[in-house]
């Protein structure tokens, strides 16, 4: 935003808290009074599930399901809570330590994912996680999934996942509340299977991918396509033609 235009840096009159009183006190607009103000428990409004392999003390693989992972070009970010084995593994220092592979399910696969939820690497359990959860030293055997050889870095990759990141965490540092940690992740291979890719390219077809969406606490994959955006590679590839219609009008 041009700070010369805000009304609270550009007023002339005033303090900065008689104008901010002011501003609260205007009467909602029609489009205010048709919403709830609400104190939800949890804000997962729909993000991406992911499962992480990390590299336990004993040179193990530790696997677990996460859903805060967005990603920034070629760098992935990762929320973790501070007292799980991931988190663990990942703050040992720099190093071998650091590499971590970010695989990615297909809705499908939700019954799985769901099985490594209530375990944990770490023995004793913390006592922030939920009292359902266990210790679990195996968890590719519990869980059902499949390890595979990386090519870059020590942790398995999950073989029934359809994208498999192999990447190495740069930076681990705690959120601004301390029970979380921030991982920015530098991708240095992706894997792909053949069905989502674009034949004879390097582009993921979001016709033929879906995530598995973590909603609320409930699993989803993706609905029909609604449109693309203009930057799209893809688009013209898979022969999708859907742009942005005009506004309704007002």
């Amino acid at each position: 935003m041009d700070t010369s235009t805000d009304t609270l840096t550009d007023s002339p009159t005033g303090s900065v808290t008689d104008r901010v009183t002011d501003c609260v006190r205007e009467p909602p607009t029609a489009a205010e009074t048709r919403h709830l103000v609400i104190e939800p428990s949890i804000l997962y409004f729909g993000t991406p599930v992911v499962l992480l392999t990390t590299e336990n003390d004993d040179g193990s693989a530790n696997l677990a399901p996460i859903s805060s992972a967005w990603a920034l070009g070629q760098v992935v970010v990762l929320g973790l809570g501070a007292d799980g084995q991931t988190a663990h593994n990942l703050g040992a220092g720099p190093g071998p330590r650091r590499e971590l592979v970010i695989s990615l399910p297909a809705p499908d696969q939700w019954p799985a994912v769901e099985r490594l939820a209530p375990l944990t690497g770490r023995d004793p359990v913390p006592a922030s996680k939920p009292p359902a959860c266990r210790f679990e030293p195996d968890k590719f055997g519990a869980s059902g999934f499949t390890p595979t050889p990386s090519h870059l870095v020590g942790p398995p990759r999950v073989a029934e996942c359809p994208l498999q990141l192999e990447a190495y965490a740069d930076r681990v540092q705690p959120d601004v509340s301390g029970r979380f940690l921030i991982v920015e992740a530098v991708v240095r291979k992706v894997h792909a299977a053949p069905d989502i890719v674009v034949p004879g390219t390097d582009h993921v077809d979001p016709a033929a991918w879906s995530p598995l969406i973590y909603n609320f606490r409930h699993y989803f994959g993706l609905g029909p396509e609604r449109g693309h955006t203009y930057r799209s590679e893809t688009a013209a590839m898979t022969g999708t033609t859907a742009g942005v219609p005009e506004p309704a009008p007002r």
